[in-house]
């Protein structure tokens, strides 16, 4: 669902998806069979999300490794230590590990590293904190695959390590004791686009596995906890794969069906979203972000102890919490915006560059991933945002476009200048990095430089990606709940965005920043709304309209209608 605030389609090419011509189709529906086939579906048992369909973990390299750490420790009554991470992956596997490893008899305890004073990681600094637990192993999830120095330190203190991650693997990796990370050299697992949480399920999954042959019982259902599974992949932007799809899929049944954690269902409730509809958008853009709110601004530790509580009452007071912090997370962010718009209010400022740096002396660290992902919309070109990090640093968050991979570009300037940037890490769609703050200038002409080297041939050129029109006929209720059901949509697999232009009946503005269209459908009208209309394009009297949009169900005292959800748009008031 869309969520940013409506642009202009000016200056766009609008570009239809193109459909693959097989013999045999995919499903028995022509619009969906359409979209299927549009987004690289060539058989329908790719359409199958039951659990059956799942992949195997015996595919994952370093599983039978990790295993028998797990299994020793449970034996030996180790004290295990799980290291997380400070954003809903991250605190998504951290619940997850301790639900499921304690279910299966481990002695087990969590730390998350505080962004402002760690930093990302299994870091030297968190793990001379993580040795005050006195732990016998440190299970890392959804980091550690470039913690080189972090777990050197925790095993010359003979704690073992087993690394758990999806991030992309270095040249070198860390000597841990074991590695799972689909993503390391000479790991067939298929599901390269597994996210941090899902790795973890999957170390639980081969666990109970292990302990089922011995004969150990009970032993949980894992099933009950896909809800954090699916949660962390939509957060996380992670393409939706068919093994990535049929875990949303299945968390997301759960959630609807109301055998989700309290937490979740807690953070449905202050947002006034229903999760007995939930979507796959509910996840990207409510629950994730009140989840992410806390390691932003304070401390990710209340968002794992909101997912670990049994208690309907203490989640609904740590969702509250949560709910507060993402109001803050959002005022600091429309300040740090404006700032944007002031000092860089043209897009014309970065024609001649590959890549936009930004940086604000008064921004929060927390938030700039947020200020680059709406700048990136904005500019269609790579974006890092930074923020002054203390100790003379700044600490940036980066985001990119289809066709430029952000990690390969900051691998290529650290080796061209290794003393322009301190670390990094990340995907190709989004990274993290910190840089001396006197080398902002030289960084900013390598960064570029970077993109101009490695970017796609037309990976720059401003465009949008469309499923094409809609005749008349076809824009109906029955279509819109048909395309909510066939999901799950997102990353990579792309919710379905239409285009089409209409004769504008009437147009309403509502609570001062949302724009309601009645629109000439054929002989019919047809009800539209675009939300979060930037001041300057909120206006009446509007005669025709183009637009990008989705087929929505609006849901409102229990009456189901049709609405169309415009982006992008084109408008004449002649």
């Amino acid at each position: 669902m869309i969520s940013h605030p409506l642009q202009s389609i000016a200056g766009f090419d609008i570009r239809t998806r193109s459909v693959p011509s097989l013999q045999n189709s995919v499903h028995h529906h022509e619009l969906l069979n359409r979209l299927y086939l549009s987004r690289g579906i060539t058989d329908n048992t790719q359409l199958d999300t039951s659990l059956k369909s799942m992949l195997s973990f015996t595919q994952l390299k370093g599983i039978d490794d990790a295993v028998h750490l797990l299994r020793q420790a449970r034996e030996q009554h180790w004290r295990v230590l799980i290291v997380g991470d400070y954003d809903t992956d991250g605190a998504t596997s951290t619940a997850l590990a301790m639900l499921g490893l304690t279910a299966m008899g481990l002695q087990v305890d969590y730390l998350l590293p505080n962004r402002f004073e760690f930093g990302y990681g299994l870091s030297p600094e968190i793990v001379e904190l993580a040795l005050t637990y006195k732990p016998d192993m440190i299970l890392t999830v959804d980091n550690g695959i470039a913690s080189i120095e972090g777990v050197a330190l925790a095993r010359a203190h003979g704690v073992r390590v087993l690394v758990t991650d999806h991030h992309l693997a270095a040249a070198v990796l860390p000597e841990a004791d074991a590695i799972v990370n689909p993503n390391q050299p000479e790991c067939a697992f298929p599901s390269k686009s597994a996210c941090g949480c899902t790795v973890m399920y999957y170390v639980l999954i081969a666990l109970r596995s292990a302990l089922r042959d011995e004969g150990f019982e009970p032993l949980p259902n894992l099933g009950q906890w896909l809800d954090l599974v699916s949660l962390a992949t939509i957060a996380d932007v992670v393409p939706l794969d068919d093994n990535n799809r049929r875990l949303v899929q299945q968390g997301l049944n759960r959630v609807r069906a109301g055998q989700c954690r309290p937490g979740i269902k807690a953070l449905f409730d202050v947002a006034g979203r229903s999760w007995q509809e939930a979507k796959s958008s509910d996840f990207g853009f409510i629950v994730g972000p009140r989840l992410n709110a806390a390691g932003r601004l304070d401390d990710m530790t209340i968002g794992v102890k909101l997912l670990l509580t049994e208690s309907d009452v203490e989640a609904r007071l740590l969702a509250a919490q949560l709910h507060e912090l993402n109001a803050e997370r959002r005022n600091i962010e429309a300040s740090m915006l404006h700032d944007v718009e002031r000092l860089t209010p043209r897009v014309e400022d970065f024609q001649d560059v590959y890549g936009a740096v930004v940086y604000g002396d008064n921004w929060h660290e927390g938030v700039v991933g947020i200020v680059a992902s709406r700048i990136k919309d904005k500019l269609h070109k790579p974006v890092i945002a930074f923020a002054d990090a203390g100790e003379e640093e700044l600490k940036g968050s980066a985001r990119s476009v289809p066709g430029v991979h952000l990690r390969d570009c900051l691998d290529w300037v650290s080796k061209q200048r290794p003393d322009l940037i301190a670390k990094f890490g990340g995907h190709a769609m989004a990274a993290g990095l910190t840089i001396p703050k006197n080398a902002l200038v030289e960084f900013k002409e390598w960064f570029s430089e970077s993109i101009r080297c490695f970017a796609d041939a037309d990976a720059l050129v401003p465009h949008v990606w469309t499923d094409g029109e809609l005749p008349p006929s076809q824009l109906t209720l029955e279509n819109a709940v048909l395309l909510e059901q066939a999901g799950p949509w997102g990353q990579m697999f792309p919710e379905p965005v239409f285009v089409g232009q209409w004769r504008v009946l009437e147009s309403r503005i509502l609570a001062d920043r949302h724009l309601k269209l009645t629109l000439q459908n054929g002989t019919d009208s047809l009800q539209a709304i675009a939300f979060n209309v930037p001041s300057e394009a909120l206006q009446t009297g509007i005669r025709f309209i183009k637009a990008c949009y989705q087929l929505s169900c609006n849901r409102f005292r229990g009456e189901t209608t049709l609405q169309l959800l415009l982006s992008r748009v084109e408008v004449t008031t002649e």
